[in-house]
């Protein structure tokens, strides 16, 4: 079976104001690298709007409509310091959430072996009924939430590792047995959360900070000692990435110096989790990244890697 990669031009249509690192280049960026001749064999969808029931089993309808109020009919509408809202926002969200939900149904009724849903805004920083952080649904745990729902699935795991802690993912899941949260990030940075010690009512928050300066060597060992340990435990019927690519030694906003060959080895053995206790289930979706040749050259080595699994 191939990997499928889901998109949308509507992700180009969620305009931030000038300057600001999450832009629509980010997205270009990504379906400009994988138009390249060794993605061929990708099998290639859109993202569909995602059902608004489907969205709040992560996020109470009330945030839900909340959100949909503040969205502009033009300009933009401000929902915090660092994330605003554009006319073309809402569907963009939505799509991102439509396309992790779109993702989980190829892969778990077996049309495809993986998939990558290449979506923009971001979302692991969307709490259940908060926007921040450019992001303002948070498609890994609706997407979560659809497998459980939809498919039945048991046991979840989440593994984000993206620069910045995944605050509204952890938010979501702090008291839920039946999802892991596994996140590496640099520590200290935004948004502030993410300590060792934060490991949720259920203990199934499993947080590997890593300090600023941090390489590969650290990266490798916080997977090694700390998250895959706690995996095999879990033993995961599916595997869902939350794949910011923020860690790049390029990227503007941290400060680790991860590359390429780092994200794909994380890709790997996540795969390797997911052969071993979930017949191979690997939905990722794209989070970070703001040095746009950093991105495009981590996404390449992350997608191709799902491609040869």
């Amino acid at each position: 079976m191939s990997t499928l990669v889901i998109h949308h031009p509507s992700y180009l249509d969620h305009l931030t104001p000038v300057g600001h690192p999450e832009r629509p280049d980010r997205i270009r960026a990504v379906d400009r690298i994988l138009e390249h001749e060794k993605f061929q064999s990708l099998e290639r969808d859109l993202a569909p709007v995602a059902a608004l029931e489907d969205i709040a089993r992560a996020h109470p309808m009330s945030y839900i409509d909340s959100l949909h109020r503040l969205s502009p009919e033009e300009g933009t509408a401000r929902v915090d310091a660092d994330t605003t809202m554009s006319p073309g926002t809402w569907e963009a969200a939505l799509r991102g959430a439509g396309g992790a939900c779109r993702a989980v149904d190829e892969v778990l009724t077996r049309k495809v072996s993986n998939a990558f849903s290449a979506s923009r805004p971001p979302g692991h920083h969307a709490e259940q009924e908060r926007a921040m952080g450019f992001c303002f649904f948070n498609n890994a745990a609706v997407a979560a939430r659809y497998a459980q729902s939809r498919y039945g699935i048991d046991r979840v795991a989440i593994v984000d590792f993206d620069v910045h802690h995944g605050n509204g993912t952890q938010d979501i899941f702090w008291a839920d047995p039946s999802v892991m949260y596994c996140s590496t990030h640099q520590m200290p940075l935004y948004p502030g959360s993410g300590a060792a010690s934060e490991t949720g009512d259920a203990n199934t928050i499993v947080n590997a900070p890593l300090a600023p300066g941090e390489d590969g060597t650290g990266f490798k060992e916080a997977f090694e000692v700390v998250i895959l340990p706690r995996l095999e435990d879990f033993a995961p019927e599916l595997v869902l990435i939350s794949a910011g690519f923020d860690a790049h030694a390029r990227d503007p906003l941290g400060g680790l110096n991860l590359t390429e060959a780092d994200f794909a080895w994380a890709t790997r053995v996540l795969m390797d989790v997911a052969d071993k206790h979930g017949n191979g289930q690997v939905v990722s979706v794209l989070e970070g990244g703001y040095d746009l040749e950093g991105l495009a050259r981590s996404v390449a080595a992350h997608v191709m890697t799902l491609m040869t699994g």
